[in-house]
Parts: structure tokens; sequence; C-alpha cells
């Protein structure tokens, strides 16, 4: 196992909540379909949001390459299994730069407090 990439990524909520109310296809350009099938459920959709965020910030930061450049916020989907616990999903180029970069396992933390999210992304080499 090699440790590949390692990307953080902060976000004060209150500006997320902000962009919303002035951008408010804001989540359609950030979420995948699944993601925002839950987040206009989701009782706090701006948090929501802004975890995603932080998460997919932080793997283009991992990969080194940001958004743009044939990488989307929609190639990277982050999802929980049934104790919470998050994951991430990578498709179109954000997956082919993983693969010829010999990545194939992501690590993913998110946190919120009242104010602020954060992600932390370990992408590995695994042997």
């Amino acid at each position: 196992m090699a440790i590949v990439g390692l990307g953080t990524d902060i976000v004060e909520i209150a500006r997320v909540e902000q962009n919303l109310a002035r951008t408010p296809r804001l989540a359609e350009r950030v979420l995948t379909p699944f993601e925002l099938e839950i987040f206009h459920q989701h009782t706090d959709p701006a948090r929501y949001l802004a975890k995603r965020f932080a998460a997919k910030e932080a793997a283009v930061k991992a990969l080194g390459t940001g958004i743009g450049r044939g990488i989307s916020w929609q190639h990277i989907t982050v999802s929980n299994n049934e104790l919470g616990a998050p994951s991430l999903t990578f498709s179109d180029g954000f997956l082919h730069l993983c693969e010829a970069r010999g990545i194939n396992h992501a690590l993913v933390s998110i946190s919120d407090e009242q104010h602020y999210a954060v992600a932390t992304v370990v992408l590995e080499s695994r042997g």
C-alpha cells in the first residue's frame, strides 16, 4: 500500500447557505443525481451540501488536479454505509486519472460542527 495523494478542505456552512439562496442551482452543479435526491429530502440541506463539497474538494486536492480539465464535481459521489461511514465513488475523468496513476482505493473522513464542515481524503495504491 502506498499513499498517492492527501487532500483536506474546510467549508463555512453559512457561506454555502448564502450561495444556495443566490444560486438555487448550485446543488445541481455540485451533487450527483444520487446525492441530489438526498439533498432535497434533508432537514439541513446547506450542511449536507457543505459536507459533500468539502469531501469533493479534498478529493481533487488529493489527486492534485482541482475541478476542470476533464474533472467535474459530478465525477465524485459521496455516500454513507449503513453505519453512517462515508465513502467515495469515482467515475469518468476522475476515475480515468486514478487508474492512470495506479490509485485503486480512497479513504474519506467528513466532520462538521456548528459553523464548519471539513473533509480529508487519502488516495492509495493497494497491491
